[in-house]
C-alpha cells in the first residue's frame, strides 16, 4: 500500500492512496484526517477501510504531492554506512567510524518530493546523498534487532542534502550542515513495509541533469536497518513518524568537488518506492 499527502489548487492537504498513476482521496474514511503521521499507530486497524475506499480518484499529474510524513518528531541519519562510500571517504583522508555514527537533521529541513532545494548564500559546496528512508510506525524502546521490523511502518526515498563546508569547518557537529531549510526532500509517498520483501535488496539511483552519479543497492549497508533500530532504541524512544535515513552509497559530489548549482535537477529513485525530483535554486 502506498500512502501520500497531497493538495490541489482548490483544496488543502489531505491523505490519499496511490494506485498506479492515480491517487484516491481518503478524506471520507473515518479516522483518517489530514495527517499521515497521526494514523501510523492505527494503520493496521484502518487498513481494511483504506483499501476499500472508493473516494474521488485524481491523476497524480493533477495534484501536488507533499512530504508524506508531516511534522515528525525526529529525523535521524547515519553516516558512512555503505562499504563503498566508506572506502571513498577513507581514500579522501576522512576517518571512518567503527561504530554507528548518527546525527540529526532538524525536521524544519523537510521538503516535498518535488520542492526546490535552495542553495544557501553562505556556501557553494552543496552536495546530494540518496538514502533509503525508514519510517517508524509504533512507539518503541529497547527493541532487539530480531524484533526491529515489527516497529517499521514503511519506506520512502530521501535525499540527505549536505552543505559540505559547514560540515567540515563551520560546525563541530553535522547538525548545522545537514539542516538547512529545504535540504530534506522526502517522498514521493510512504510504501508500507508489507510491500517490500527485503529492504536490503533495493536498487537506488541518483542523477543530476540526467547524468548518473550514484547507482548501488541497499545490501551494501555496513549496519543493516534492524541493527540501526536496535542501536537507536537503546538510547531513545522512537515515535510513530520518526524518519531514519540509512546511509548513502558511493558517488557523492565531495570527493571530486562536483557541487550542485542553481538550475541543476536532482532525481533520486529507489526500486519499488518511486522517485523524488528537485530543482536547485539560489537563495533569495
Amino acid at each position: 500500500m502506498r500512502l501520500a499527502r497531497f493538495h490541489t489548487a482548490d483544496a488543502p492537504t489531505r491523505v490519499g492512496r496511490v494506485d498506479g498513476d492515480r491517487i484516491t482521496d481518503l478524506s471520507g474514511v473515518p479516522g483518517i484526517g489530514t495527517s499521515l503521521r497521526a494514523i501510523l499507530p492505527r494503520l493496521a486497524d484502518l487498513r481494511p477501510a483504506i483499501e476499500a475506499a472508493g473516494g474521488p480518484a485524481l491523476a497524480l499529474a493533477d495534484v501536488t504531492l507533499d512530504a508524506p510524513i508531516d511534522n515528525p518528531q525526529k529525523y535521524l541519519a547515519i553516516g558512512m554506512n555503505y562499504r563503498a562510500h566508506a572506502e571513498e571517504a577513507r581514500a579522501a583522508g576522512i576517518p571512518v567510524p567503527v561504530n554507528q555514527m548518527w546525527f540529526n537533521k532538524q525536521v524544519s529541513c523537510i521538503a516535498g518530493p518535488y520542492d526546490d532545494i535552495v542553495r544557501p548564500v553562505v556556501s557553494e559546496q552543496l552536495d546530494y546523498e540518496i538514502e533509503l528512508g525508514v519510517v517508524i510506525g509504533s512507539r518503541c524502546r529497547n527493541v532487539s534487532a530480531a524484533d526491529a521490523r515489527s516497529v517499521v511502518a514503511g519506506y520512502l526515498v530521501a535525499n540527505d542534502v549536505s552543505v559540505r563546508d559547514w560540515l567540515s569547518t563551520r560546525s563541530p557537529t553535522f547538525t548545522l550542515g545537514k539542516s538547512f531549510d529545504t535540504h530534506g526532500p522526502i517522498g514521493p509517498w510512504l510504501t508500507t513495509d508489507d510491500e517490500i520483501a527485503d529492504p536490503h535488496g533495493l536498487r537506488m539511483r541518483l542523477t543530476v541533469n540526467g547524468d548518473e552519479r550514484q547507482n548501488w543497492t541497499t545490501d551494501d549497508m555496513i549496519h543493516n536497518i534492524w541493527a540501526q533500530i536496535a542501536e537507536l532504541t537503546t538510547v531513545m524512544t522512537l515515535e510513530p513518524g520518526d524518519i531514519l535515513a540509512t546511509g548513502t552509497p558511493a558517488g557523492i559530489g565531495a570527493p571530486t568537488r562536483t557541487w550542485l548549482r542553481p538550475g541543476d535537477v536532482v532525481r533520486a529513485e529507489i526500486e519499488s518506492l518511486g522517485a523524488i525530483e528537485n530543482r536547485v535554486t539560489a537563495d533569495g
